[in-house]
């Protein structure tokens, strides 16, 4: 079955709901994690310039990326 997911070719809708729940989850990380932050004080300047460098989200940014790239051409 995964040769199949291989070769499938997703269409705009599959690529637009992708970017969708990519975005949601990025955003759940961001709140979760200021969410935590507030609640041991930690300055929320810190917070975000470490969220810049956060590998999941790092990730989900050149994803989001790629798939935009994808849906535009």
């Amino acid at each position: 079955m995964s040769a199949n997911l291989e070769t499938a070719t997703a269409t705009p809708e599959d690529v637009q709901e992708v970017i969708a729940e990519l975005e949601q989850y990025r955003q759940r990380l961001i709140d979760d994690t200021l969410e935590m932050a507030k609640k041991v004080k930690m300055p929320k300047q810190k917070v975000m310039q470490q969220l810049e460098n956060h590998p999941e989200i790092v990730y989900i940014d050149g994803a989001l990326a790629n798939l935009r790239s994808q849906q535009n051409s």
